[in-house]
C-alpha cells in the first residue's frame, strides 16, 4: 500500500481473501455484500463482476465501495497506509433496511468551507486533493462520488471518511 493511497486493488484481495476464508462464492460473497437490497425493487444491487474488476480498476463508485467494506468491517481508511482516522470503524456499521451512502453536498460544503478559510481558488483545492476541478463542483449537486477521489478529499479535510456519510432507503 502506498503511503496515503485507497488502492482499489488492496479492496479487492481483502474481499477475496475473507471469501476464500469463509468458503464463499463469488456470487454468495456478492449476495452478502448486497444484503437487504438486492431484493427491493428500485435498488441496484452490486454486481459480482463490479466486484472482481476491483482487482484492475482504477476508480469504483464510492457508495458500492462503502458496502464491501461494511461487509469486510474495515474502515476506507485502513486502505490508506499512515491514515489517522483507521480506527473509526463504529461509523460504518451496516444500518438495518438502510444503505450507507455518502454525503456529497456534505463534503461540498467542507471543502468550500476550507477552500475560503485557506484562502484558495478551486483549481488550486483541485491540485491539492489530486482530483478535477469538475469533480469538487460536482459534488454540490448531491450526486454520487469515486473511490480513490473520495480519499483524496476527506484526505485533504483532515476528516475520517465517515464524516460524509449519510443513511438511505436505497
Amino acid at each position: 500500500m502506498q503511503q496515503g493511497h485507497f488502492e482499489l486493488r488492496a479492496l479487492y484481495e481483502a474481499i477475496d481473501a475473507r471469501r476464500r476464508e469463509r468458503g464463499l462464492s463469488w456470487s454468495a460473497a456478492t449476495r452478502e455484500i448486497n444484503g437487504y437490497f438486492q431484493d427491493i425493487p428500485g435498488s441496484k444491487p452490486i454486481a459480482t463482476s463490479t466486484i472482481k474488476a476491483l482487482r484492475d480498476k482504477a476508480i469504483a463508485e464510492a457508495d458500492g465501495v462503502l458496502q464491501m467494506l461494511i461487509w469486510l468491517e474495515r474502515t476506507p481508511e485502513s486502505f490508506v497506509a499512515g491514515s489517522k482516522y483507521d480506527g473509526e470503524r463504529a461509523a460504518l456499521r451496516k444500518p438495518v433496511d438502510k444503505r450507507l451512502r455518502f454525503d456529497t453536498r456534505a463534503m461540498h460544503a467542507a471543502l468550500r468551507a476550507q477552500r475560503i478559510a485557506r484562502k484558495l481558488n478551486w483549481d488550486e483545492v483541485a491540485r491539492a486533493c489530486d482530483v478535477s476541478k469538475n469533480t469538487l463542483l460536482g459534488l454540490a449537486n448531491g450526486g454520487r462520488t469515486a473511490f480513490p477521489h473520495v480519499m483524496r478529499i476527506v484526505g485533504w479535510l483532515e476528516r475520517p471518511a465517515a464524516a460524509f456519510t449519510r443513511v438511505s432507503d436505497w
